[in-house]
């Protein structure tokens, strides 16, 4: 019955996931919907969602319900702007005309609701807090990929990164003041770095362009093959190679392997190995590939808090993505590393957020940046992170943090200056406050009607990038192709030659195919 509890897991965090986004609709059109009402104004339907109701109920004249197509959600206001192509026509009561401070006032309050919603996120992180790895606290390197720009250029692990493309480091990964960030939105032909050593400070000039060098494929792809990349890969981002400093933490122990006989557990910090630190989750492996004449290696073990010994003979092993035989330990690794709960306060996380989102903005906008809106996400990339985060064993914690980003994006970009968008409505009631008459009937809607169409296209167009991403999502980053150990378990189990199960026997049922 193990599918049975599989599949309500399931349908449970998607319920979950769906319960998010309608909390933080509601709150943003119950803004609009009080500022309605506090300036006057007639409202007749308040819904979360756009097209034809699921569900609708009226209450004190106004229609409240549930549309079929979760893009969002609206409050009828007929005294503003027309948006009867999305919200139902209105049945052409004669109403009073409202002033444009009315206008402006009703539209600003739906962002000013989702800043609210995300202060009280923001309270909560600070009160509950938010688990964070050690990439998001140091700035030391971890691990330098090989023939990356950064192993050209000469940094080695244990290198501190003060600041890259001219900016200082607080962080290898992170939304603002981070290594991470500082490389994806450089633009210069090199990147930058100013690194400490031994003591002594260091600059080097990095060339980002891809690695590893791009091959020719043996087969040339069809049309249909490289019209599927276009339409659902996004453009590949800046990058030099680096990772930030993590401890080793084991995430799975697989049977009949080395580790499991020699009693390494899931849950054990791996912080050396015969007294060499580890610095990352790919060094271990790096270390048994240099000491082929090794035929057993001592760990240093840290579990529960308990530091302790481990021998352990690392053989081969078959893997199904390796080509030629390697010695392992059959081990996966945690992708998080060691996890610690922090208690940033609402100030910082507020600030940190509306600077990212300024930042990102800033380099959506740059002819230069490699940022464009292909690496913009939509609900299905939004509500496909949820998931992720409610996935995790401390998911709760995460999805408050990450609601403050998000609510504080939805304000932020709900006030550009573009029709159909909050900041729209402002800028038309300021363009009518100053010619002191309201925009043309016709021409509104031909505009409203081109912008539908604009903005309903680019929820498709980024919609179709988050499917390619869920296409993807097992697949390994070519950049990392040759690490044999990551976050997620391997499609089978790691088996030593001498323990494989014999083969089943010509008589015995044909196996199902898979």
């Amino acid at each position: 019955m193990s599918w049975l509890s599989d599949a309500l897991h399931f349908l449970l965090l998607i319920l979950l996931v769906v319960l998010a986004f309608n909390l933080m609709i509601v709150v943003h059109e119950w803004g609009h919907f009080l500022a309605a009402r506090w300036r006057g104004l007639k409202v007749t339907k308040f819904y979360v969602w756009f097209g034809k109701p699921l569900w609708c109920r009226t209450y004190n004249g106004v229609e409240y319900g549930l549309g079929s197509i979760p893009l969002g959600g609206y409050v009828a206001l007929p005294q503003m702007v027309s948006m009867g192509g999305l919200e139902g026509e209105e049945n052409g009561e004669k109403l009073p005309p409202i002033t444009p401070l009315d206008k402006a006032i009703v539209a600003f309050a739906g962002p000013l609701f989702s800043f609210l919603l995300a202060c009280v996120f923001a309270v909560s992180v600070w009160h509950f807090g938010k688990p964070q790895s050690e990439a998001h606290t140091t700035t030391v390197v971890g691990y330098v990929g090989k023939e990356s720009p950064a192993a050209k250029a000469g940094i080695q692990a244990g290198d501190v990164v003060l600041s890259v493309d001219g900016d200082p480091v607080k962080r290898f990964e992170g939304l603002v003041d981070s290594v991470r960030w500082g490389v994806v939105a450089s633009e210069g032909a090199t990147i930058p770095f100013e690194i400490e050593r031994a003591g002594q400070k260091m600059k080097f000039d990095l060339d980002p362009k891809a690695w590893p060098p791009v091959k020719e494929p043996e087969v040339k792809p069809t049309w249909y093959q490289n019209l599927f990349g276009a339409v659902f890969k996004r453009p590949d981002l800046r990058d030099v190679g680096l990772i930030g400093e993590m401890t080793p933490v084991v995430a799975q122990v697989q049977p009949y392997g080395p580790a499991n006989e020699a009693g390494i557990l899931a849950g054990d910090q791996i912080p050396k190995a015969d007294g060499q630190q580890l610095r990352s989750i790919m060094a271990l492996t790096e270390y048994i590939d240099a000491h082929p004449e090794k035929n057993e290696i001592v760990l240093d073990i840290v579990r529960e808090g308990k530091p302790m010994q481990i021998t352990v003979a690392p053989r081969v092993y078959d893997k199904h993505n390796l080509i030629k035989p390697e010695r392992r330990l059959g081990m996966v690794w945690d992708g998080d590393g060691v996890l610690k709960v922090t208690h940033p306060s609402p100030k910082e996380q507020v600030s940190d957020a509306l600077r990212h989102m300024g930042n990102l903005l800033t380099k959506l906008f740059s002819p230069k940046s490699d940022l464009s809106p292909a690496h913009m996400s939509g609900p299905v990339g939004v509500g496909r992170l949820y998931y992720k985060l409610f996935e995790h064993p401390d998911g709760w914690r995460m999805v408050l943090w990450f609601s403050v980003i998000f609510n504080i994006n939805l304000a932020i970009i709900n006030m550009l200056p573009f029709p159909l968008l909050d900041g729209g409505h402002i800028t038309m009631a300021a363009g009518e406050a100053i010619t002191r008459r309201p925009p043309s009937g016709a021409w509104m809607e031909r505009i409203q009607f081109l912008c539908v169409i604009l903005l309903f296209g680019f929820i498709a167009f980024v919609t179709l990038k988050d499917t390619g991403d869920i296409i993807g999502d097992n697949k390994p980053d070519p950049k990392w192709a040759d690490f044999t150990t990551d976050s997620k378990p391997p499609v089978r189990e790691w088996l030593p030659k001498d323990k494989r199960p014999a083969p089943a026997p010509a008589a015995a049922a044909p196996a199902p195919a898979r």
